[in-house]
């Protein structure tokens, strides 16, 4: 099944003399970026070992992956790697001084001025043949393309990523992401820092007796800052907007630590997988990031159907993704 497309394409809107040397801007970069990557596939190696998968675990507040109770062992070799887990693999093989001044890995960043780097969304599709733990696996990883864009915020690089993740049993993970490069503030904006309580919760929400039959429980969560630094341990992932206050506030404008994307994706992959799992086989997610969500402040997840998921803060969407699945009675 070819994978579903990426992104759906940004809005356009009447370039002003002054948006059009933004653009000029992010168009040569973008074209530099192509030059520059297009041709290139980086391959690393690993073996998927089992400490990661329980790391993460922990992290998540999963006690349990299958039949394995995480917080006393980790899972044995052969354990499925549930959808969106391989993030903690494949980490970025990169030395301090080739990071981005941000703490970000610079190998697909685009350069100055577009230096503010966020998580826009992706898609990831799996086979048959989930990864598991003791596999050895090959990634390879290529640049798709860099675009240059306009959004409501002004003009921006768009960097689109994939990664295959290939076993002895064929390719197991294609992993598309995307991210979005903006200009830096010049003038950042100071927001007030807000008194959240800073600890992990992940709460479920029981529908009431008087809700329609085909309701489903939703998830509420918040992640500590504590979290967010044991996230970015562990997926190696140095970017300040993540732990540190002083660049999240002075340099960026952001109340406080954001949370990772992907982390967002994975709580919403782990609910979806809680709630249709026992039914149905994850073949494919397409995601968006929308809006960013604070270290402890909470969010939701819900999934009224097996054909998407939302993350959602006070009424307002901050990820909403859309699913591909096939009945488990169907020989998946």
């Amino acid at each position: 099944m070819p994978p579903a497309q990426l992104l759906r394409p940004l809005s356009a809107r009447h370039l002003t003399p002054q948006a059009r040397t933004v653009s000029t801007a992010a168009t040569d970069i973008a074209s530099r970026l192509t030059q520059k990557l297009a041709r290139s596939t980086t391959v690393h190696r690993q073996k998927l070992d089992a400490n990661q998968l329980q790391k993460l675990c922990l992290t998540l507040g999963t006690p349990r992956l299958g039949d394995v109770d995480v917080s006393l062992r980790p899972p044995p070799d052969g354990s499925p790697v549930p959808p969106g887990y391989h993030l903690v693999y494949f980490t970025p093989l990169v030395p301090e001084e080739s990071l981005g001044p941000d703490g970000s890995d610079a190998t697909f960043n685009a350069p100055a001025p577009f230096t503010r780097r966020m998580w826009a969304g992706g898609n990831m599709s799996w086979s048959g043949d989930a990864l598991r733990v003791g596999d050895e696996v090959e990634e390879r990883t290529r640049l798709l393309r860099a675009t240059a864009k306009e959004g409501s915020k002004g003009d921006m690089v768009l960097v689109d990523v994939e990664k295959e993740l290939v076993s002895c049993r064929g390719c197991s993970v294609v992993d598309r992401r995307a991210w979005i490069f903006r200009p830096g503030l010049s003038t950042p904006v100071m927001p007030v820092t807000s008194s959240l309580e800073d600890r992990v919760t992940v709460e479920e929400e029981i529908p009431q007796e008087d809700q329609p039959d085909d309701r489903v429980p939703a998830r509420s969560l918040s992640w500590s800052q504590t979290a967010l630094f044991r996230f970015s341990a562990l997926t190696f992932n140095a970017h300040k907007i993540h732990y540190d206050q002083d660049w999240c506030q002075k340099v960026e404008g952001h109340p406080s630590p954001v949370v990772h994307g992907p982390l967002t994706l994975l709580s919403m992959l782990d609910h979806w997988r809680d709630v249709h799992g026992s039914r149905k086989q994850l073949l494919s997610i397409d995601y968006r990031a929308l809006q960013p969500v604070y270290a402890g402040e909470r969010y939701r997840v819900r999934t009224g159907s097996c054909e998407e998921v939302v993350a959602e803060k006070n009424g307002i969407v901050c990820m909403r993704a859309e699913l591909q699945s096939q009945s488990r009675s169907s020989g998946a």
